[in-house]
Order: structure tokens, then sequence, then C-alpha cells
């Protein structure tokens, strides 16, 4: 593995995001897909504002059921549970710079950006998979 390759070279490139008013229910939806990464950027005006992980939306549903009418999906908004800037590398970032701030183990996912916009997603999962190629 050629950790000086380019961190665009892994990246994910079509990244679901929400923005800051949306509700609960709309993320809820993007959960539900099968094959989703677990971390949800947060966008407003065409800027990273935050991070959605799915442990803050678990939490924060924590006695819901999976009904979209469930009070909690419907009153709370994005904003009441993202984490503010999140973590991000720009898109010329070297697979070692993502990897050195990954396996600190404090998030598990890297926002990668172009100038200063969402570019795509790195997670911990595409470095295994890279890896073991």
């Amino acid at each position: 593995m050629d950790l000086q390759a380019k961190v665009s070279s892994i990246m994910t490139t079509e990244v679901e995001c929400v923005n800051p008013d949306q509700r609960l229910v709309d993320l809820k939806h993007i959960y539900e897909k099968r094959s989703f990464h677990h971390h949800v950027p947060v966008i407003e005006n065409s800027k990273i504002v935050g991070m959605v992980s799915l442990i803050d939306f678990m939490r924060a549903i924590s006695y819901a059921t999976l009904d979209d009418n469930e009070k909690v999906y419907q009153t709370m908004k994005v904003s009441d549970i993202m984490s503010g800037q999140p973590v991000t590398l720009d898109e010329s970032a070297t697979l070692r710079e993502v990897a050195e701030l990954l396996s600190s183990g404090d998030f598990s996912s890297v926002v990668i950006t172009r100038n200063d916009q969402l570019a795509g997603i790195v997670t911990d999962t595409d470095l295994i998979r890279l890896m073991l190629k």
C-alpha cells in the first residue's frame, strides 16, 4: 500500500448529507438504507458545519420506535444532535495523513474537502478494505 497516494483515491464521493434544519425523520431515512456508512456530514450554505454519527442519532431516539410519526423524529432537528466542526482533510492529503488521524481512535471518518467544500468521506473501513487488497 502506497501511503503517499492521495486520499482522493479511496474516498467515497457520493455522500449523503443533511442540513442543520432538517428533522430527524430525514436522518432516520438515510440510516435505514442498507449499505450506508455511519456518519452523515451536515452542510449549510455549501459549508461543512457538523457531523452526525449513528451513535449521536441512537442516543437521541433511544426510547422511540421505528414509526416515522414518533415525536422525536418530527420535533428534533439535526442541529440538536450534530457535532460541530468535524475533522477535515483536503483531497490532496495522503493516505498516511488520513490513517494517522483515524488511528487516534477519536473518530472513524474524515470529511475530505476541495476548496473548503465537501468532496468525499473516508472511513476506517475504507482503509481496512485497501489493506486487504
